[in-house]
């Protein structure tokens, strides 16, 4: 008896599984599906292009960057020997607003201190005093290891030039 039990119950669940089930119901359901009209998808809504503004005032002060207040005209005044040198040739770092330049840190050899300064792209330069920088003919005149002293010759929007004293100080990150 213990033999035939397996075969038995395997008998039992076969008896179970019927092969002639009628799926009428579920042939009719699908046809009906398939007598249904087609959806139809709504097509991919259309954007306008994206055009840059470019900005033609570089040649003006940034409206960003803060105006020349008279006080510091008078401090620094207007002489007649201050201009640009327009035939010295200029440096990369002078094709950059000072506004978007930083200084990140700085070295010193034999003395001498080296600013490294982040012109806003990614790139790293090195700049010590007598080096120029800014659009503005920003020449640095005295460096130290946590900021830069640079003298701008900017218009008087008379006619003029004037020197305007401007800095650029050491960028502290917070690592945390």
């Amino acid at each position: 008896m213990k033999r035939y039990l397996p075969i038995l119950t395997t008998l039992l669940f076969v008896s179970g599984c019927d092969l002639n089930t009628d799926h009428g119901d579920l042939h009719t359901k699908m046809a009906d599906v398939e007598r249904k009209p087609k959806g139809q998808i709504e097509p991919i809504p259309t954007f306008t292009p994206y055009s840059p503004y470019i900005y033609r005032a570089t040649a003006q002060r940034s409206p960003f960057s803060r105006p020349i207040l008279e006080s510091e005209q008078r401090i620094v005044g207007r002489r007649l020997d201050v201009a640009p040198d327009v035939t010295r040739q200029r440096e990369l770092l002078e094709g950059i607003g000072i506004d978007l330049l930083s200084m990140v840190g700085s070295l010193s050899r034999e003395g001498q201190i080296w600013a490294l300064i982040n012109d806003g792209g990614g790139g790293i330069h090195r700049i010590t005093v007598g080096n120029y920088l800014g659009k503005n003919h920003g020449r640095v005149v005295n460096a130290t290891s946590s900021q830069l002293d640079i003298l701008e010759i900017v218009p008087d929007g008379t006619g003029g030039w004037i020197e305007r004293p401007r800095a650029l100080a050491l960028e502290e990150r917070d690592n945390g």
